[in-house]
C-alpha cells in the first residue's frame, strides 16, 4: 500500500515532488443560500374555471395580471421580472407548496381582503373544488412537464392555518386550508432554473370543476430552493 517505502535501503517517505499553486487569484466568488419565490392567481367570484389554463410566475411585483385588476404586492409575488429568477442567480427548486386563500369580495376591488376563514360550507366547497380538480405543471418555453394534482401538493402539513374565529352567533369555528400533507418535494433531482431561463407554472382544471362560488379565491404557489450567485471581485 505504501510502495515499499520504509524497508531497509528505501527512504521512509517518497521524495518531494513539489506542490502546485495557482498563478492567479480568483476573479469571482460564489454565494449560496436558500430562498422562496412565490406567485398568485386570482379567480373572481362566480368564475367558470372548468377546462381553463392560467400561468403563474409571469406577472412581476407592481404589475397587473394573473386575474388581479390591481398591481400585485409582495403578498402575491416577489418576482422582479416576469418569468425569470433574479438576474445572475442559478436557482434549484427542491420543494413546492400551494395555498388556497379566500377573499371577502367577489372581485379584486378596494376593500376586498384575502382574510376570510374557511369556516362555512360555501368556502369549504371552493377549497375542495380547487384541491380536487386543479393540476400544476412546469412550463419551459416549448416544453411542459406535469408536476402533480393540487391534492398532492400541500402547504406544510396538517390543517394548515387552523385559526379559531367567531361568527355572528358567537359560536367558535375552525379555519381549514390546504392541509393535504407536506409540500411537494424533489427528493433526488431538484428542478434547475438558470438565471437566464424563462419559466412559468401552469394551473389547469378538469372538465368536472365547479364554478367559483360567491367570493373570489387566490391560489398561491411557492417555490422553495437554493440559489447560487456569482460575485465578481476582480
Amino acid at each position: 500500500m505504501y510502495g515499499n517505502y520504509g524497508v531497509p535501503g528505501v527512504p521512509l517517505l517518497p521524495p518531494d515532488t513539489g506542490r502546485e499553486f495557482p498563478l492567479e487569484q480568483p476573479k469571482n466568488l460564489f454565494r449560496y443560500g436558500e430562498q422562496a419565490i412565490w406567485s398568485s392567481q386570482l379567480h373572481i367570484g362566480a368564475a367558470v374555471i372548468a377546462n381553463t389554463t392560467s400561468r403563474l410566475f409571469t406577472t412581476p411585483l407592481g404589475q397587473v395580471g394573473q386575474g388581479f385588476v390591481a398591481a400585485l404586492s409582495i403578498a402575491e409575488t416577489n418576482l422582479k421580472e416576469g418569468g425569470r429568477v433574479p438576474s445572475g442567480v442559478a436557482y434549484d427548486v427542491f420543494g413546492l407548496a400551494c395555498n388556497i386563500i379566500q377573499s371577502d369580495g367577489t372581485a379584486d376591488a378596494a376593500g376586498d381582503d384575502l382574510d376570510v376563514p374557511v369556516n362555512a360550507a360555501i368556502d369549504m366547497n371552493n377549497l375542495v373544488n380547487v384541491v380536487n380538480n386543479g393540476v400544476l405543471s412546469w412550463d419551459f418555453t416549448q416544453t411542459q412537464v406535469d408536476i402533480a394534482p393540487i391534492v398532492l401538493i400541500g402547504a406544510g402539513g396538517g390543517a394548515y392555518g387552523c385559526i379559531a374565529a367567531q361568527d355572528d352567533a358567537n359560536s367558535t369555528n375552525g379555519n381549514a386550508n390546504n392541509g393535504n400533507g407536506s409540500i411537494w418535494l424533489y427528493r433526488k433531482h431538484p428542478v434547475a432554473l438558470p438565471g437566464n431561463s424563462t419559466f412559468a407554472i401552469v394551473l389547469r382544471y378538469g372538465s368536472r370543476t365547479e364554478d367559483i362560488t360567491t367570493n373570489s379565491i387566490v391560489i398561491k404557489v411557492t417555490l422553495l430552493g437554493y440559489y447560487k450567485n456569482v460575485i465578481e471581485i476582480g
